[in-house]
């Protein structure tokens, strides 16, 4: 198997599985707990019908939105997401480069594996940056300070990572701290030896944009959980989301926001935009999905701020049903994760290909000529 015979979300999985250890594949595949928010949001979209219209002369669909003050050319982007460089030695930088190359935007995370002014070097593509606040409010200044020199397009801070979920899965391979190296997962590296010989032959794993302000995430063995449980502020509140919205002083949402109630208060702290995201059942499981909560939080404040569904999204038709529900654009990390281990850049872009033509292709036969056609006229919830 090779990228050539990856058309969907699982042919990327599988690939992956093939190509990485153990218990990095299950770092990207895994939620917390039962995994029940983990399926349920993918399971969402089954709940919710397409209803086409014929004969509507869409002859080439107009697939482009705005987001961050951008406008993209597909309403699908990339989500932030850390230590890529686990997946292919070039990491965010082959991420930026395929969302470059397909006109939407790159997401970079706090916990990237490369700089912000290393990828702002290599790209000139929309480019979104997720913050955290940390216990140490000089981290978070230097990171705000720094997009802006950099000339990112905007910031989103996450609000839904306090702690660290509960990821039994990372227990069980290994993955944790310290790492726990049983025969299992040794095994599982010693049968990837590709992978093996690129991780020990380039650049040395490390969290590049907080290197500088703390040694706590530099290696592999000592990265998450030690990180966000010793550097983020569990009393974060909505005086600290409004400090970051006035320091950066443009476009920015808060990423996370699942109630009404949230959405109207990002609002008051003057948000553009909000993303609607349970970070991919990876937090509170039994929580609800993205798409579940899409349409009362679109009534509530789809009129005064953009809203960006994350999570869940596997096909084309998933972002039809999120756009026609109120998204402004969806965003996605596990496919493109998978995308990235299976064959780097050139995974990503193969992916991006792939839901590009879905988009295109589903919205003819929607009968719909751009984003804006795709209304509650759209969808029918069966319940």
């Amino acid at each position: 198997m090779n990228l050539n015979d990856c058309y969907n979300f699982d042919d990327f999985r599988k690939l992956a599985k093939k190509k990485l250890p153990a218990p990095i594949f299950h770092y990207i595949d895994g939620g917390s707990d039962d995994e029940v928010t983990l399926n349920r949001n993918t399971n969402a979209f089954n709940d919710c019908d397409l209803v086409p219209n014929i004969l509507a002369s869409v002859g080439e669909p107009d697939l482009s939105t705005s987001v961050f003050g951008k406008k993209i050319d597909m309403p699908l982007f990339l989500s932030p997401t850390a230590m890529q460089s686990l997946y292919t030695p070039e990491g965010d930088k082959a991420s930026a480069r395929a969302a470059e190359k397909f006109g939407t935007m790159y997401s970079m995370s706090t916990m990237a594996s490369f700089s912000i002014e290393e990828i702002a070097n290599i790209s000139s593509g929309p480019k979104l940056f997720q913050l955290y606040v940390h216990k140490d409010k000089s981290i978070t200044d230097d990171l705000i300070d720094r997009c802006r020199r950099a000339n990112f397009d905007g910031l989103c801070l996450t609000v839904d990572t306090l702690v660290a979920g509960n990821r039994e899965r990372d227990h069980r391979t290994g993955f944790t701290t310290p790492p726990k190296l049983t025969l299992e997962s040794l095994l599982s590296f010693a049968m990837r030896p590709e992978w093996v010989f690129k991780y020990l032959t380039n650049k040395k794993f490390e969290l590049a944009n907080i290197k500088h302000k703390t040694d706590k995430g530099t290696n592999i063995a000592k990265s998450v959980i030690d990180y966000i449980n010793e550097q983020y502020d569990p009393a974060m509140n909505w005086q600290d989301a409004e400090y970051c919205v006035k320091r950066w002083n443009g476009p920015f949402a808060l990423k996370g926001v699942m109630s009404v109630e949230d959405a109207k208060k990002a609002i008051d702290i003057g948000c553009t935009a909000i993303m609607i995201s349970n970070h991919g059942g990876r937090q509170l499981d039994g929580s609800r999905s993205p798409f579940d909560q899409i349409k009362a939080i679109s009534d509530a404040v789809g009129d005064k701020l953009e809203i960006i569904l994350d999570g869940g999204i596997r096909r084309g038709t998933h972002v039809l049903k999120a756009l026609a529900a109120g998204a402004t654009a969806c965003s996605f990390g596990k496919a493109f994760l998978f995308s990235l281990g299976a064959g780097g850049q050139a995974g990503v872009e193969r992916l991006l290909y792939n839901m590009q033509q879905e988009i295109r292709r589903n919205m003819i036969l929607m009968g719909c000529k751009n984003i804006k056609d795709l209304d509650r006229s759209k969808i029918i919830y069966r319940n």
